[in-house]
């Protein structure tokens, strides 16, 4: 099939699948402009990995169509993963080879030749700063270090579209920082990301769209941006170091409006949402200074896409797997996720291979 510049470089219509009693997918809609990050952010069960999975060519949807990179996801999966790069949500690089190894056999397997995927796999190891572990076996790394080496796997052959399923699970602020930073180097340089993440805050910082997934179902899309302006309002804080204050205080702040204020029992600190503003914050001290209740940290801010997040989905399905596959459904979790997409592909050249 034939790539069409006017197409979008991930597009999903209508995708549903079903794991025995559980509908994991009822109609999921996504799309991704070429050098743009889609955010897919939802509860644990809501869907996430399906998709993923689905667009991975690693799990068949029940219904829907889907086209990676132009290519038609049931029908041409073999050019869907020359073109992708995949992470999962957990590290999956073999133990028992090196960092060094382990890429150069993911760019054999994507079809380099010899000489041009040690010179990739020497590329990734210093973009991910692993070049002093670079010849130790990959069992002995921590955690963060295995995450960015599966990332740096997903992203041997320069894919056009890559896939994160939650990629800074387990890393420190450093390597979350340097994740991101990753990130935006891949898009600025037109490759299509699409990201599932549980940290609110990274997709505020690197998505240019979101598109939120609860129980199976598209509720919200939009900028990160346009899914705050849906809470409305700003939050208004502050904090009453006083415990003989606080109900009083809960009580006064109660009459600013129709939102019930949050209070942190342990801080003192009350949140409550306003329609107005800085007046109804000076409004409020006023009340508060005529009551000789004591106030600290006062603070005014726009919402958060923590709380669209939570006014979205509510409080969610807890604990369950992503999705609800049975274990081992659609390849698993203990299998490199990139390392099958390239050997799916087959260990003959390629363009994308032989041209480095």
């Amino acid at each position: 099939m034939a790539r069409h510049q006017d197409e979008a470089a991930i597009r999903a219509v209508g995708l549903t699948k079903r794991f025995g009693s559980k509908q994991a997918l009822a109609g999921v809609d996504l799309e991704a402009a070429e050098g743009t990050v889609l955010g897919v952010l939802g509860p644990n069960g809501a869907g996430k990995t399906t998709t993923v999975r689905i667009l991975s060519t690693l799990l068949r949807a029940d219904g829907g169509r889907a086209w990676v990179a132009g290519h038609n996801v049931r029908r041409d999966p073999h050019a869907v993963r020359e073109r992708l790069g995949l992470s999962g949500q957990y590290a999956a690089v073999d133990e028992k080879l090196t960092a060094r190894e382990n890429l150069y056999l993911v760019a054999r397997l994507y079809g380099m030749r010899r000489g041009a995927a040690r010179r990739r796999a020497a590329e990734l190891l210093a973009r991910f700063r692993l070049e002093e572990a670079a010849d130790r076996p990959s069992g002995t790394f921590s955690g963060g270090m295995r995450r960015r080496l599966d990332l740096a796997g997903a992203l041997v052959a320069s894919p056009p579209v890559v896939i994160l399923d939650e990629p800074t699970t387990g890393l420190d602020p450093r390597g979350r920082t340097d994740t991101w930073a990753s990130i935006r180097e891949l898009v600025a340089g037109g490759t299509t990301v699409l990201l599932t993440t549980q940290y609110l805050e990274e997709a505020d910082q690197l998505a240019d769209s979101i598109t939120v997934i609860d129980r199976g179902r598209v509720i919200a899309r939009g900028s990160a941006a346009d899914l705050k302006a849906r809470v409305g309002g700003e939050r208004l804080s502050l904090t009453v170091p006083a415990a003989w204050a606080r109900t009083l205080t809960e009580n006064i702040l109660s009459t600013l409006g129709p939102h019930t204020p949050d209070l942190d029992q342990r801080t003192g600190r009350f949140t409550v949402t306003t329609e107005h503003g800085a007046r109804t914050l000076e409004y409020a001290l006023g009340l508060l200074r005529l009551a000789d209740i004591p106030v600290q940290d006062v603070a005014l801010a726009p919402p958060t896409l923590d709380d669209a997040f939570l006014a979205l989905t509510g409080d969610g399905p807890a604990g369950e797997s992503d999705g609800g596959e049975p274990p081992g459904e659609g390849g698993g979790d203990s299998t490199p996720e990139h390392a099958p997409a390239a050997a799916a592909a087959g260990t003959g050249s390629h363009a994308r291979g032989e041209g480095r």
